[in-house]
């Protein structure tokens, strides 16, 4: 069961969506992603395999199995999500199966970093809180809507104030977070700057 996926681009400022909770510390890279997905040419995939070894285990019962959770957006989870390998592949999955955004307790630093590089904003909450949305959260279907601009997650029954790093949030807020459409943006500075780098100096005679 996945999203259809559409990559983010440039300015984030505001994300919704109904929450999909995932219970348990020290969730690692290999869990979200096993290693032998790894050999794939390109990303495109990995949304179909995200969490395998886990869902096959639990038959049908693991919370990306749920048809309550089907196209959630926002992933609720608690404390170190991430540690384990620095495969970018992790939030790349994430990303394919159809998350945009994922509140919880901890991140390891690597994936946290890898989430933001792609489009995926990491907030944090308190320990108590994030159980709290978790058990408000099992079975039923909860509907966030997030406001980076001023860190702030508001549903019908409740508002909640994100901590974010000011330096995602503002790289989120101003586009920088996405390199690709930063360089598509400058493309006339940057040929400038070719232009007048001397050994980058074109010779036909070289071809």
């Amino acid at each position: 069961m996945k999203s259809e996926f559409t990559p983010p681009i440039g300015k984030i400022s505001e994300i919704d969506g109904k929450c999909i909770s995932l219970i348990g510390n020290d969730i690692d890279t290999d869990r979200i992603i096993p290693a032998r997905f790894l050999k794939c040419v390109d990303f495109n995939s990995l949304g179909e395999s995200v969490f395998k070894d886990d869902r096959e285990t639990l038959e049908g019962r693991h919370p990306f199995d749920l048809e309550v959770n089907k196209n959630a957006k926002i992933l609720i989870v608690n404390s170190n999500f991430g540690c384990g390998s620095s495969r970018e592949h992790a939030p790349q999955a994430l990303m394919r199966w159809g998350i945009k955004a994922i509140i919880g307790e901890s991140f390891a630093d690597i994936f946290y970093s890898n989430c933001i590089a792609i489009g995926i904003p990491c907030f944090t909450l308190p320990k108590k809180t994030i159980e709290d949305i978790q058990k408000y959260n099992d079975g039923k279907s909860l509907f966030l809507e997030i406001d980076l601009k001023n860190s702030l997650a508001k549903s019908k029954y409740f508002n909640l104030n994100l901590a974010i790093k000011e330096s995602s949030r503002n790289m989120f807020l101003s586009g920088e977070w996405d390199a690709t459409s930063a360089l598509l943006e400058n493309e006339n500075l940057i040929e400038n700057k070719f232009n007048s780098l001397p050994y980058f100096e074109f010779n036909a005679n070289c071809f």
